[in-house]
């Protein structure tokens, strides 16, 4: 197990130094980041003196491990729009999309698992076919659409929830049901596939010839090895909500990170897009890492059959 967390580790260190390195590239996407500072109104003596003031002169590896080494000790750089440090402004954001992103995993894993295995005991069955139709219904609509739908019925017409914000906890009641409607099938159909392999296989059919209780076999024997593959898809998909809620936060109106993201990307303000990607996609790779080592404590075939 060691050496396979070992060999885990250096290949998500590996992915961290290229999302860095890529992290860092995207300042000088859109240009000259002088230029960008030193704003529409300065001329080219301005610039200049921006570019030797924050060492954009320099050549392009030692510019990239000054800033890795200030990230390190927690220094994301300065807005070029609020002129204020980064690490305030997604200090401030982040709560936000972490709440939604969260409570989204939890509502769509809570509705998937049981669904799927229900699903699983009876294939081609009322719970199979109504799981599959909101498998289709879930991957086929925008979430974007549905949440200005579910703003219109719940927000507009009957007023239950606010139709934006999250000054109240009922704030996120629709986003976190938007978000998690789109994150639930994928999660459901693997645990039914799963569930109807193991479910196939000889020592379920052993248990159930030891008079063993249906829902005995199905959590003490089957769904160990048939949760392996939701593990690892649940961690992507908990790191796609946490990355990809830029279209939920900016229908609700709630000011996390995805909505920053977009404000950032209209004004030019690369140092917050930086932070931003570099931030998600550390957290992306901690859940993918985290979620290959569980199924490796689950399953000792996946670490080389070494404890």
């Amino acid at each position: 197990m060691f050496l396979y967390l070992l060999k885990r580790l250096l290949v998500a260190l590996c992915v961290c130094l290229a999302v860095s390195l890529l992290s860092f590239g995207l300042m000088f996407l859109v240009g000259d980041p002088a230029i960008a500072i030193a704003g529409s109104g300065g001329s080219a003596k301005d610039a200049e003196a921006v570019r030797i003031a924050y060492g954009f002169d320099r050549p392009f590896l030692v510019q990239y491990f000054d800033w890795i080494g200030r990230v390190l000790t927690g220094d994301l750089g300065q807005s070029i729009y609020f002129h204020i440090p980064v690490t305030e402004i997604i200090g401030a954001r982040i709560p936000v999309t972490l709440k939604l992103g969260f409570l989204s995993f939890a509502v769509a894993l809570l509705i998937a698992l049981p669904l799927g295995i229900l699903a699983a005991l009876k294939p081609n069955g009322l719970i199979d076919r109504l799981a599959l139709l909101l498998a289709v219904t879930g991957q086929a609509v925008p979430s974007f659409w549905l949440g200005l739908m579910a703003i219109v019925v719940f927000g507009v017409w009957y007023g239950w929830v606010p139709i934006s914000g999250a000054d109240e906890w009922q704030g996120y009641i629709l986003p976190v049901l938007v978000l998690a409607y789109s994150a639930m099938p994928a999660m459901m159909r693997i645990t039914r596939s799963g569930m109807i392999d193991v479910l196939g296989a000889d020592y379920i059919r052993t248990a159930y010839a030891k008079g063993l209780p249906v829902w005995r076999v199905i959590a003490g024997h089957a769904l160990r090895n048939a949760i392996l593959p939701l593990v690892s898809l649940a961690a992507v998909q908990l790191g796609v909500l946490l990355s990809g809620s830029i279209v939920i936060e900016s229908v609700f109106a709630l000011n996390g990170l995805g909505r920053l993201a977009w404000e950032s990307l209209l004004r030019a303000d690369m140092p917050v897009v930086q932070a931003i990607i570099l931030i998600l996609s550390l957290i992306y790779v901690i859940l993918t890492t985290l979620g290959d080592l569980v199924n490796a404590w689950l399953d000792p075939r996946i670490r080389g059959g070494r404890s």
